[in-house]
């Protein structure tokens, strides 16, 4: 006990030492081959941060294909750009393409200035209008002019099994197949914001990388599957954090009642941050299935205070609309629900050198006569999920066909909404306001 006690005192001391140091906008994110799901659908999930809090889905007529796409709200039009360059962050197609992508900081290797940089986003939106599996990118990539504008990794997988990483420059990238088990020997890569070809000294998110490498080898080893539901509960509401050695949800009972802190503590390299805006995961297809099945699952805003909303590719526009822009506001409603609560109840130091702290007792332990936050999360994750697959389960079993599935998916989409905000009652002075 004692031992301990030593522990997170020395923690503590190292994370308010450097609270102050400049943090990078990142991401987290891995590709996850059917080999390593229990249903042999592939998995991409990206975690996102960036100065944009205000997310949104919205949906695109491409060149080639339909596709859904994770967006900045209120316009996604890069600084500088054509009107034709649209920006998405993360998406799949209708031909069962999906696309993620995390910055890099160790791979550009020229002298191309700022204002021609940062083109990931419109990367995204071009390849998902165009391509129809991982090989598609790969020529994609061949053929765009250079300089590209990116210094990134980029995930992908596709209706045919296909599932890679590339590490993308201004001239070149570098492929790494996760199908390859000398590449990915228990099916799946995790990247944050270096390239492991890159240069060493400006790796950026390498404690991010352990943590998330941490978790995904113990459920390797546990015999544990990799779902969606697994990845929003132990990814993207983790409060652990492998460099330090510590795992703040796990021990936040032990923490308070020792007396070693009051729950408030600093905002350093866990997975989900002040900077997180939203995480999505696509649940691809099984080699030969419909590339229709593809479910792009959503949590927009601050993935702690928020709920993974299931969204099928389709030709047509079935976002839900709490889901979209709104075109009076600019905003998602359900994003502007959960970032609400985030700052009122996590992130409430709204001033000065207060905004690198967060509250964790509303998370863990909420209310005296309410439930935490986390467990609204996790009850709204599981009855949204359960409502869904009741209707999507008969869909890719042939029980139902596309057209009543897609009619009942907008039957039910709006139940989502409902369930999140049921299960958050008890902060009704709150959500009263939408």
């Amino acid at each position: 006990m004692v031992m301990k006690h030593i522990i997170y005192i020395s923690v503590f001391a190292f994370a308010f030492l450097f609270l102050g140091s400049v943090r990078t906008m990142a991401c987290t994110a891995a590709v996850i081959s059917g080999k390593a799901t229990p249903d042999g659908r592939p998995l991409l999930w990206k975690h996102r941060d960036t100065g944009m809090p205000d997310n949104a889905l919205e949906h695109f007529k491409g060149e080639r294909f339909s596709f859904t796409g994770l967006v900045n709200a209120g316009g996604n039009i890069a600084p500088g750009a054509a009107v034709s360059d649209r920006e998405v962050w993360a998406g799949a197609n209708t031909a069962g393409f999906a696309i993620i992508n995390t910055a890099s900081y160790n791979i550009k290797d020229d002298d191309i200035p700022p204002s021609m940089m940062d083109r990931e986003g419109i990367v995204i939106h071009r390849a998902l209008g165009i391509c129809g599996t991982v090989s598609d990118f790969e020529h994609f990539l061949d053929t765009l002019s250079r300089p590209i504008g990116v210094e990134a990794n980029f995930g992908v997988i596709d209706a045919s099994g296909g599932a890679a990483m590339y590490e993308v420059n201004n001239g070149s990238y570098v492929k790494y197949d996760v199908n390859d088990s000398s590449v990915a020997p228990d099916g799946y890569i995790v990247f944050t914001n270096f390239s492991f070809s890159g240069r060493k000294e400006d790796v950026k998110g390498y404690e991010r990388y352990l943590t998330a490498s941490a978790v995904f080898g113990e459920a390797v080893s546990s015999g544990t599957v990799f779902t969606p539901d697994f990845i929003f509960g132990n990814l993207s509401r983790s409060f652990r954090n492998d460099f330090t050695g510590t795992d703040l949800g796990k021990d936040f009972d032990f923490l308070l009642s020792e007396g070693i802190f009051n729950g408030i503590v600093p905002d350093i390299d866990f997975i989900p941050r002040r900077s997180t805006s939203a995480s999505v995961v696509v649940q691809g297809v099984e080699s030969g299935e419909d590339p229709l099945h593809t479910v792009i699952w959503t949590v927009l805003g601050y993935p702690p205070c928020g709920t993974a909303v299931p969204v099928p590719v389709s030709v047509h526009d079935i976002v839900p609309d709490y889901m979209k822009s709104d075109p009076c506001s600019g905003h998602s409603l359900i994003c502007d629900i959960v970032l609400d609560i985030k700052y009122r109840y996590v992130f409430r130091f709204g001033t000065g050198s207060g905004k690198g702290y967060l509250d964790m007792s509303p998370l863990m332990a909420g209310g005296p006569d309410g439930p935490s936050i986390l467990e609204c999360c996790t009850e709204s994750d599981r009855k949204i999920r359960e409502t869904f697959l009741s209707l999507y389960n008969g869909y890719t079993e042939g029980r139902t066909t596309a057209e009543e599935f897609y009619s009942g998916y907008l039957d039910i989409s709006p139940l989502f909404l409902e369930i999140y905000l049921d299960e958050f009652k008890y902060f009704a002075h709150l959500l009263k306001n939408h």
